[in-house]
């Protein structure tokens, strides 16, 4: 027994490759044993009734007692399913049936093979099925489970699980990051790709968030818990795919309708069979090549795969929407900041006064701007990172105005702020024309250096995603915003966008997606924030950047975990594909079985043929979903 349970041990390491859970593992390695001594019983009964051919009653008993080992599993499923009226259960019913009638029937030796033969094909249909949840285990795999407190001067080790909320931690290079939180010092590049797809390294300094999931790559960092581990980004996103490889599409439903009809179907085919032929090997045979192994994967196997391709890109799928309604699309609705556009300010235009230049206009701002965390000085700083400028100037901020900045000595000023503002302290001006965008002032001493202005900018592949989703018969691309009409024309000119509706309240942006909805599939992308309610009423809702926003997870029926746009027409070419795929399984699975019967019942394949061949429509239904993989 001890060698029994090391060769179930090896067997069990290269079938899962630790994609199982100790449960599985365990009823693998049970399965594995119980095959082994099922075939020991095999061999030693066929040794001996070769050694002894006329003694019949110890082969019998070794026979039937590897008929037990490997039917009783078989018989229990069946009972499951007949009392609970279990449909998955239905190969168990059919091939408990079979080998009822072989050993009734005295053919032993075909009562052990059945099963066993059945439990080997099934162990390969269970690696293939693996293959394609490599994805999602190795993203769970990710989880970091213990972190560095630092407390006080002391560091130790502890279990993740048991961070609070403002404690802190210390990431040393290489090592995965456990929770949420916040970078109190230090600066390094994180690998963030298990979450967002993103192949680049995301930089992070003092102040920037971090997640759960990814990894710290090449400098120490300390950072502040935000949300202990039972709330982080990446726990709700294992939540989500427990539940998203259960998704039951509407071809699985017709499956589950099919079923009911499917085995009383059968045992009447295998009943006439042996009537009218007195052959009930034939009707064994039925039994076994009718197990609807390829039917229960018609849907199950191309949703697994769809879910590992869609995790690779950092989407996450959180319903059947992705089957049902994402395939029928033919009108997408957008939001403007955080979606079309990245979201961040940035310097477009430089207008100095006549009198005054480039220069002198930039590093009158940048002294004042210096001193902000606003996010026009930031935009500021960032354009200007090589000007040099005095940076010794005391600054006031006034809300809702801008900035005003005094010399050491006193005797210098700067006004850095709205036209509103500049317009209130007596000063003349006015906003050149076709200049968009947030436009300050700056005034130095008194004198009117000119304005800045600053703008959203547009994603770099927006108009790239919105040619794509066109060739795919998107009809209608419509930007509902908050933000100001002339801002918002300007990115609808540039990306594509045909209507614009703008200065929208939330419950306006609903009403006119409801109006929308009357007419066309409508699918809304937006930033989850915002766009809560626009998102649940759409027909399907994606949130975008949705890495660290648990609402965004919550409102729509599919994140996106970077910003990238070229994942929406992906997630819509997964989509078809994926209900193609299952259309193609569908016709191969019953294809293949009729076939297999039809050839049962003329006895050209016998009952231990069609316990390999039944397996035939199985893996026909993998090797297909597989090509999902593929998808790009």
């Amino acid at each position: 027994m001890e060698n029994l349970d090391n060769i179930a041990k090896s067997s069990l390491e290269a079938l899962s490759k630790d994609n199982l859970t100790v449960k599985g593992k365990k009823k693998l390695r049970r399965e594995i044993i119980s095959g082994a001594i099922a075939l020991s019983c095999l061999a030693v009964g066929l040794i001996y009734s070769w050694i002894f051919p006329t003694k019949t009653v110890v082969p019998a008993l070794l026979y039937t007692v590897g008929f037990l080992i490997e039917g009783i599993p078989v018989f229990w499923a069946a009972l499951k399913g007949i009392f609970s009226k279990n449909l998955s259960n239905a190969m168990e019913m059919l091939v408990a049936i079979a080998i009822f009638a072989c050993y009734f029937s005295g053919d032993l030796i075909l009562a052990v093979l059945i099963p066993l033969i059945l439990n080997i094909a099934h162990l390969l249909e269970e690696r293939s099925i693996m293959g394609g949840r490599d994805v999602i285990d190795g993203l769970r795999r990710m989880q970091q489970n213990t972190a560095i407190l630092i407390d006080g001067e002391e560091e130790k080790v502890v279990d993740a699980k048991s961070l609070k909320i403002g404690q802190k931690i210390l990431i040393k290079p290489g090592a995965g990051i456990p929770i949420d939180g916040v970078v109190l010092s230090g600066e390094t590049n994180i690998d963030q790709k298990s979450l967002t797809g993103e192949p680049q390294p995301a930089h992070v300094q003092i102040g920037d968030p971090v997640y759960a999931g990814t990894v710290n790559i090449d400098g120490r960092i300390v950072v502040e818990v935000k949300k202990e581990f039972v709330d982080t980004s990446f726990s709700n996103i294992l939540a989500l795919l427990e539940k998203s490889e259960s998704i039951s599409v509407p071809e699985s439903r017709i499956i589950d309708r099919f079923m009911k009809y499917y085995i009383p179907l059968i045992l009447a085919i295998a009943a006439a069979v042996a009537l009218i032929t007195s052959d009930i090997n034939k009707a064994i045979a039925i039994l076994v090549v009718s197990c609807p192994c390829g039917q229960m994967l018609v849907s199950s196997a191309p949703m697994i795969a769809a879910l590992s391709a869609a995790t690779k890109r950092g989407i996450l799928i959180k319903n059947s929407k992705f089957i049902e309604e994402l395939t029928e699309i033919d009108a997408v609705v957008f939001d403007k900041t955080g979606t079309v556009t990245v979201g961040d300010l940035s310097l477009t235009d430089v207008c100095p006064a006549d009198d005054a230049s480039e220069e002198e206009l930039l590093k009158a701002a940048a002294t004042v701007a210096s001193a902000s965390t606003h996010p026009i000085s930031r935009a500021l700083m960032s354009s200007i990172s090589e000007l040099s400028f005095d940076k010794n100037y005391s600054v006031k901020e006034l809300s809702g105005k801008g900035m005003e900045g005094t010399s050491p000595d006193n005797k210098h000023t700067i006004l850095f702020g709205n036209a509103d503002w500049i317009r209130s302290l007596g000063f003349e001006v006015e906003i050149p024309e076709g200049l968009a965008g947030s436009v300050s002032f700056v005034v130095s001493d008194g004198k009117v250096l000119g304005c800045l202005s600053f703008n959203d900018t547009v994603r770099e592949e927006a108009k790239t995603g919105l040619d794509t989703l066109r060739t795919m018969g998107i009809e209608k691309a419509v930007m509902l915003t908050g933000d100001r009409r002339e801002a918002a024309e300007r990115i609808c000119a540039q990306v594509g966008i045909d209507t614009l509706e703008a200065q929208l309240l939330p419950e306006d942006k609903l009403s006119s997606l409801k109006k929308l909805k009357e007419t066309n599939n409508v699918l809304a992308v937006g930033d989850g924030i915002n766009d809560a309610l626009a998102l649940k009423e759409a027909h399907v809702g994606i949130a975008m950047g949705a890495m660290g926003s648990d609402l965004a997870i919550e409102s729509a029926d599919i994140a996106l975990m970077n910003n990238n746009l070229m994942n929406i027409p992906f997630a819509i070419k997964l989509a078809r594909k994926t209900r193609s795929i299952v259309y193609q399984n569908l016709a191969l699975s019953i294809g293949i079985s009729a076939l297999m019967i039809g050839l049962s019942a003329f006895g050209v394949i016998s009952a231990l043929a069609g316990s390999v061949l039944h397996n035939l429509g199985a893996f026909a239904v993998l090797i297909n979903s597989s090509r999902i993989l593929k998808t790009e």
